[in-house]
């Protein structure tokens, strides 16, 4: 008698950084990863309209917003999950816009904020952490050590201000790009949403 399939417990949506689009290859390693898993998790990898368009600079922030919010309500949909149940995030601009529509009151089980932009390189004045107490679910932060939009002490820091608990994941070495470091964030990505 064939089994019935298992309804996923989560799901994962992913948005892109400024400069990328859904294929971004650490967003496909996340991917992989996540099917790896027993039972394989879900994921959704998204692109805003201005990639769509075929346009380099990004949407302004409510059109942003606006699709986070239609790209978690497709992945509810699909999956038959509640909104609450899923996992939103993705790559520093996708990831911030993700964390900033779920401290606006978009429901989420908790972030993936991979390469998280606290502030432009050279700017620590500039910083886009206003959300954060606002922000009650868990996160993950996945971070390398030599970013320039943010060391790991400025966003141990900020990041304080979150109400939920809060994981950091350094990757030595790494770049804000996290350059060839693709298995090492699709990993810390699976090891924790299989803790949850």
């Amino acid at each position: 008698m064939p089994r019935k399939p298992v309804r996923p417990r989560t799901a994962l949506l992913l948005a892109p950084g400024a400069g990328a689009d859904s294929t971004q290859p650490s967003l496909v390693a996340i991917e992989a990863a996540l099917a790896a898993l027993d039972p394989p998790l879900p994921v959704r990898r998204m692109d805003f309209p201005y990639r769509k368009a075929g346009r380099r600079a990004p949407d302004r922030e409510p059109v942003l917003l606006a699709t986070v919010r239609e790209e978690a309500a497709a992945l509810a949909a699909d999956t038959g999950l509640a909104p609450e149940r899923l996992l939103l995030g993705g790559r520093s601009m996708g990831g911030r816009m993700c964390s900033m529509a779920v401290a606006a009151g978009l429901p989420a089980a908790g972030l993936v904020l991979i390469s998280y932009p606290l502030h432009p390189p050279g700017r620590p004045d500039k910083l886009r952490v206003a959300h954060f107490p606002q922000l009650s679910v868990p996160c993950l932060f996945v971070s390398g050590t030599r970013d320039a939009f943010g060391t790991p002490q400025e966003l141990q820091d900020h990041t304080a201000a979150i109400a939920g608990p809060v994981t950091h994941v350094w990757i030595d070495g790494g770049d804000h790009g996290l350059r060839r470091k693709d298995d090492a964030v699709a990993e810390a990505v699976a090891a924790w949403v299989a803790a949850r």
